[in-house]
């Protein structure tokens, strides 16, 4: 507060230069040694405290198995839980992906979303800066030349009978509202919460975009693996055909045997375009994401195979889950804004104290604007306090009091929702886990049984109904494999995500601060 009175005795001397000048001056300068005093007061108004972590342990009403099931198969590694394990700045990089890792940088530098998320932290902070200038002096400078004709049979407004003459007016006007009940102060921590926030909204949009980049890159491998296994199927289904149409010649199977063969091919086939559309959709997204249009697709593509699991993953404690969730720290400073508006309506409800001062020099010939005994100056104070207003800013304590009300129900909604993002993204990885194991045992028993059906097919000693169910088996379970494998994936990004995706530990973050 102090550097705040040096400024002010230092724009003061501007004001004048005559002996009276300099005697209102003292005045004014032990007037802000007063505004000091009153600054270091309190400010009226609740006074902001953090809201207190959860008093939970975990995150699932039972107790977190040590590691998940396992299975031989890409991406059925176990996973260990670890508790209280810090996340990376770039945790999309344990994935160990090149085409990921580039992907990802890129879209950091060109994604529309994520730079206006940056526009708006330093609108925020230049609000901020805006609202810090009412801790100063408002100083303005005029100059007036004016020209004057005075009525021929009134006193003259010189100190000559001169009736035509100019007149140039220069002053300096200086006024302080002092903040006597910290209302000032309320606004400016109500700014200063608003741009914390802001800066958090920007690290929900940097986790939400990594995220997001990460899961469609996943979905893209998905989907490739998909439309292989599909194409896979399609080929034994046409290879099953050819055989039919064989055996028809050598009269070992019917007709009715061959359409329907036939019938299950196109079946088959009937399922390839959808995923491919969907695979086209993906492509798209990534561009999108990325910052591209659709037609300049970016040059990175994605597979299963070129991705790995990561083997531990973190289990934060819940205590650190509200320091690390960047939603919920941007609801912790709305509500830190909210609290320091109800400060801010109580305190333009009580008394407003101005001090004022104004000097200057008047002439009638600018030669002689700043000549000795030209100058004048005025020094005063006002105390305003509403007296009816028809109960409005009653009304807007009120308001303040339920937005307080609301932040505080739209803080705890968020708490909530990230333990249930968390809790979620822990049993899915678990029943994950299990699919996938489970889903490899399905794949395995139905290849083996399609592959007796087929060597029975060639021999003529088996049905064509039985020979159709095998197909159809296998079919379902390598797709069911499949998707098992890549949730396993998804669910692994979901959960670093909901653990507030490691914002703490990037580089930029801590130059920030």
């Amino acid at each position: 507060m102090m550097k705040l009175d040096r400024r002010f005795v230092r724009v003061l001397p501007m004001i004048s230069s005559s002996p009276r000048g300099r005697r209102s001056l003292r005045v004014v300068c032990f007037g802000s040694v007063a505004v000091a005093a009153l600054l270091s007061g309190c400010a009226v108004g609740p006074d902001f405290e953090r809201p207190k972590p959860p008093e939970i342990a975990g995150y699932t009403a039972e107790p977190l198995a040590p590691e998940t099931a396992s299975a031989e198969t890409k991406g059925g590694d176990a996973q260990r839980f670890v508790t209280d394990m810090d996340i990376p700045g770039q945790w999309w990089t344990l994935f160990h992906s090149a085409a990921l890792n580039s992907l990802i940088e890129q879209s950091l530098k060109a994604n529309p979303d994520l730079k206006a998320a940056q526009a708006a932290l330093r609108g925020a902070m230049e609000n901020l800066h805006a609202q810090q200038g009412a801790f100063f002096p408002q100083v303005q400078a005029g100059f007036t030349p004016q020209r004057y004709k005075d009525a021929s049979q009134l006193s003259p407004t010189l100190s000559t009978p001169a009736t035509y003459f100019n007149l140039y007016s220069a002053q300096v006007s200086v006024s302080y509202p002092l903040d006597i009940w910290g209302g000032t102060r309320r606004a400016v921590e109500s700014a200063r919460a608003q741009a914390e926030a802001q800066r958090y909204q920007l690290e929900a949009t940097y986790l939400t975009l990594t995220s997001n980049v990460v899961a469609a890159a996943l979905q893209e491998a998905s989907l490739k693996a998909q439309i292989a296994a599909t194409e896979a199927i399609i080929k034994l289904e046409t290879e099953s055909l050819v055989l039919s149409k064989k055996q028809l010649v050598l009269g070992q199977t019917s007709g009715g045997d061959v359409a329907a063969q036939e019938a299950a091919l196109a079946q088959a086939q009937t399922t390839l375009p959808p995923l491919q559309k969907q695979l086209a959709q993906q492509r798209d997204l990534i561009a999108a994401l990325a910052g591209r249009f659709p037609s300049d697709q970016p040059p990175q593509t994605f597979d299963l195979a070129m991705l790995d699991l990561p083997k531990d993953v973190p289990v934060t404690l819940p205590a650190k889950l509200i320091e690390h969730r960047p939603d919920i720290r941007a609801a912790e400073e709305n509500l830190h804004s909210a609290s320091a508006e109800v400060g801010v309506a109580i305190a333009n409800m009580l008394p407003n104290l101005t001090l004022s001062a104004t000097s200057g020099t008047s002439a009638t010939q600018l030669s002689q604007l700043f000549q000795s005994g030209n100058g004048f100056w005025t020094i005063g104070s006002s105390l305003t306090q509403t007296v009816f207003d028809g109960g409005t800013l009653l009304a807007k304590k009120r308001a303040a009091d339920a937005g307080l009300d609301q932040a505080m129900a739209q803080y705890e909604s968020t708490t909530v929702t990230a333990f249930q993002n968390v809790a979620d993204a822990l049993r899915a990885l678990q029943a994950d886990a299990d699919a996938v194991k489970a889903g490899l045992a399905a794949e395995r028993a139905a290849d083996k049984s399609l592959q007796i059906a087929r060597r029975q097919q060639q021999l003529g000693s088996i049905s064509y109904l039985a020979m159709l169910n095998a197909e159809q088996t296998y079919q379902q379970a390598l797709i069911t494999l499949v998707q098992a494998q890549a949730g396993r994936y998804a669910d692994t990004a979901a959960l670093f995500q909901a653990l507030g995706g490691g914002w703490w530990n990037r580089a930029d973050v801590a130059e920030a601060e």
